[in-house]
């Protein structure tokens, strides 16, 4: 009874361990890989396969995971590092790069460390593209640098099946010395586009002022033209306004003095002048010549009259 007990115990302790076993093989067998990523299979210790991203299966104690590459894109600090450029001035540059690996297989077996490999290659390379700059280009064309640099990792790195998608410098640091020269230039810059900002500013001003007073003489000529273009018109109408009364008066005085009372109306205007004549001519001198006889007004008055009869008579 006790061997048939210790028997059964012993195969159900062989069936609980083979099940054990059997959940170990089976989590070692599948593997899921997860997204962006993928695995470098090994087969007694060769390459065998790429697990790429999903439900993959391995064959225990057989197969064997030896690299795990992520496909995403990596940035990696590219350490500060002295470079001399051509006009033979020290700078200490550092940058960041930017990196994927497009095939896992070379990234794993072509090169022990990707990162390492593709971190010193930009170093080299930026030191030797700054070599072949002056100070002022490497800062007016840092993208041109970061172009040409990235070209060139890209040309070394393709065994490594690593791609380097951009490169950014992220400081440039010139000696002290060449600084506050730089900042000497800089300032004299300063100062003299401020000088001729000031003195265009005044130019134009200077011109705007000219070209004012210019138009407000001209203004003024316009006017003053003007003007004496209206004082002439108006004095022209003026003068043949008084022409064409003096016209009409004329006319008028014509057409009456051709009557017999007109005549009549002239000869009394006449003597009427000669009277005030007279007594103008006595007003400014005084000696006064008259006729025999004729000493009072009234005789003067009469001297008219006579002179008015004579003329009717004559008529």
């Amino acid at each position: 009874m006790e061997y048939v007990e210790s028997t059964l115990d012993l195969i159900f302790s062989f069936w609980v361990g083979l099940a054990i076993l059997s959940i170990f093989v089976i989590k070692g067998a599948v593997v899921f890989v997860p997204q962006n990523m993928a695995y470098v299979v090994e087969r007694f210790g060769k390459y065998n396969t790429t697990m790429e991203a999903g439900l993959n299966i391995l064959i225990p104690f057989i197969d064997n995971v030896a690299y795990k590459r992520t496909l995403k894109e990596q940035a990696t600090d590219v350490p500060s590092q002295s470079a001399i450029t051509r006009d033979n001035i020290s700078l200490v540059v550092d940058g960041v790069l930017y990196l994927k690996v497009l095939d896992p297989y070379k990234a794993s077996y072509g090169v022990d460390d990707y990162i390492y490999a593709v971190t010193q290659l930009a170093q080299t390379t930026m030191r030797s593209e700054i070599g072949q700059m002056d100070l002022d280009k490497t800062f007016e064309e840092r993208e041109s640098l970061n172009t040409n640099i990235v070209s060139s990792i890209n040309e070394a790195a393709g065994p490594w099946g690593v791609q380097v998608l951009r490169y950014e410098i992220k400081d440039i640091e010139p000696p002290r010395s060449i600084l506050d020269a730089m900042e000497r230039q800089m300032k004299a810059e300063r100062e003299k586009r401020a000088v001729i900002l000031e003195s265009e500013g005044q130019r134009q001003s200077s011109i705007n002022v000219a070209e004012g007073e210019k138009q407000a003489q001209v203004l003024n000529a316009e006017a003053d033209k003007t003007e004496q273009i209206l004082n002439a018109e108006g004095e022209a109408k003026a003068i043949l306004a008084v022409a064409d009364a003096k016209a009409k008066a004329l006319k008028i005085i014509g057409s009456i003095a051709n009557t017999a009372e007109g005549q009549r109306a002239i000869q009394l205007e006449l003597a009427g002048d000669a009277i005030e004549a007279k007594k103008e001519i006595a007003k400014e001198s005084s000696v006064v010549l008259l006729s025999d006889g004729q000493t009072q007004a009234t005789n003067m008055v009469a001297e008219a009259m006579a002179i008015i009869s004579t003329l009717n008579k004559k008529e």
